[in-house]
């Protein structure tokens, strides 16, 4: 797979609702959430494009840019149409973009790299991962050619990804992992107190 065809995404236009603030800027460990997954895809992509909807901090480099949200309130589906629509608005020439969240931040680029390499781009415009019997939507590969429809079924009121993506045929990626699991979120403060423990286990 060509990575020079696709833009990395950070989809950290959520309300962040059960953490009560934006998780994006809670502090794990003294570091930014956010810069976690951003740290490990930052090298892998010529460009990252992060998608919001107020502003944030986030690590500098030459190759992360930020844009809002085009609206807000259409959750992850909102946001994966807000980087293929700063694609065309840009004229860049990915064909793909590749989807991470804010809050995982034992996510790292080997998991990454073992997801593009099971992928044949031939057999579906979508791509998840999923592990222990849990897909993991918001780590994607979305070809550009979903865009109109997308943007059609946004419009009719379609807002959830796993709906959407079964009804346009997705292919799922199986990955096994090791502790610390790759795919912890952070949604509460109570599963930040739990990824605290994780890394310190893992230092043990």
């Amino acid at each position: 797979m060509d990575l020079n065809n696709i833009l990395g995404v950070v989809l950290a236009g959520g309300k962040s609702q059960r953490f009560g603030q934006d998780k994006s800027q809670v502090k794990f460990q003294g570091k930014l959430l956010i810069d976690y997954i951003l740290n490990e895809i930052v090298d892998e992509f010529n460009e990252t494009l992060i998608v919001v909807n107020q502003p944030i901090k986030f690590m500098q480099s030459k190759k992360i840019s930020s844009t809002r949200d085009f609206q807000m309130g259409l959750g992850p589906l909102g946001g994966v149409l807000t980087a293929m629509q700063w694609i065309k608005k840009k004229n860049k020439k990915y064909k793909w973009i590749s989807t991470f969240p804010t809050d995982t931040p034992f996510f790292t680029k080997k998991e990454l790299k073992f997801f593009y390499e099971k992928i044949n781009i031939n057999e579906s415009k979508l791509f998840f991962i999923k592990n222990q019997n849990t897909r993991h939507n918001i780590f994607g590969l979305w070809s550009l050619d979903l865009m109109e429809k997308l943007e059609v079924d946004l419009l009719k009121g379609e807002r959830k990804v796993e709906i959407w993506a079964d009804s346009i045929g997705v292919k799922i990626v199986n990955i096994d992992y090791k502790k610390p699991d790759p795919f912890f979120n952070i949604n509460t403060e109570e599963d930040l107190k739990k990824a605290i423990k994780m890394m310190n286990d893992d230092k043990l």
